[in-house]
């Protein structure tokens, strides 16, 4: 996978959108199946916990059979996901440690975690969730690898970050473009208008946080970690128990 150069704008790369759900009260939502990959089977968005019922009708439409929520333990207790009667599979797939893991595994500098337990500075945010978000992404693309788990919902709080990774290392395992990985990565910027800068926003604590529009270097800052550690996206998932079955799968249920 060869990247552009990060310095540079990627807001001339956002594509046109195909078949754009509207889903009342969930934002940033939107089908993540660029070219090579096939449409209406994956989406990605924030979290359903504001999900109405009329919301809920457009999933049953588009025919939802999982949601994958990268989101923390505290952040689903706190905001827990709506279904309205679906018949869903909710799969809980934490993207990040909790503190308690973090320490667990030897980490000792919690230099600018500000409370949290993963850094809230995205500079230092985006190598952290490659290095330790790695089970995370390998169970997510575990459940993707099975065909009964599609249509699928990839989310988190806003659907930005750790969806963003998420589904950036899926469309690039895939063998989609980087300027197409990346332009549906930006597109966050404008689906949550954040296109003028850092939005408040209330977190799961309470406390007043900022979330920060991204752009490629941080994409590429997490890509590079994966490749400068692994060599490749599937050596990258392999401890991890993927398998040349699983991809073989991956691709079967998700390339056009």
């Amino acid at each position: 996978m060869t990247k552009p150069d990060s310095g540079t704008s990627a807001s001339h790369l956002i594509p046109a959108q195909r078949n754009m759900p509207d889903v009342p009260n969930v934002r940033n939502f939107r089908d993540a199946g660029i070219s090579p990959m096939r449409s209406g089977i994956l989406y990605r968005s924030g979290s359903l916990n504001r999900l109405t019922e009329v919301g809920a009708g457009r999933l049953r439409e588009l025919g939802i059979r999982t949601v994958m929520d990268l989101r923390s333990g505290v952040e689903s207790d706190v905001w827990p996901g709506q279904t309205h009667g679906l018949d869903i599979e909710w799969v809980p797939i934490p993207a990040l440690p909790d503190l308690d893991a973090l320490k667990a595994m030897g980490f000792t500098d919690f230099t600018g975690f500000d409370g949290k337990p993963w850094p809230v500075d995205p500079a230092a945010l985006y190598p952290f969730m490659a290095t330790y978000g790695a089970a995370a992404i390998a169970a997510l693309v575990k459940r993707l690898a099975e065909p009964t788990a599609l249509p699928a919902v990839v989310q988190c709080a806003v659907g930005k970050d750790r969806t963003g990774l998420a589904v950036a290392v899926v469309q690039s395992l895939l063998g989609a473009p980087w300027d197409q990985v990346l332009g549906d990565y930006v597109r966050s910027n404008v689906e949550l208008e954040l296109t003028a800068g850092p939005t408040s926003f209330l977190d799961e604590a309470g406390v007043t946080r900022y979330s920060h529009p991204v752009n490629e270097a941080l994409l590429a800052s997490a890509m590079d970690t994966i490749l400068t550690g692994f060599g490749s996206i599937p050596a990258y998932l392999a401890p991890h128990g993927i398998t040349e079955a699983d991809l073989d799968a991956l691709r079967s249920n998700l390339l056009a």
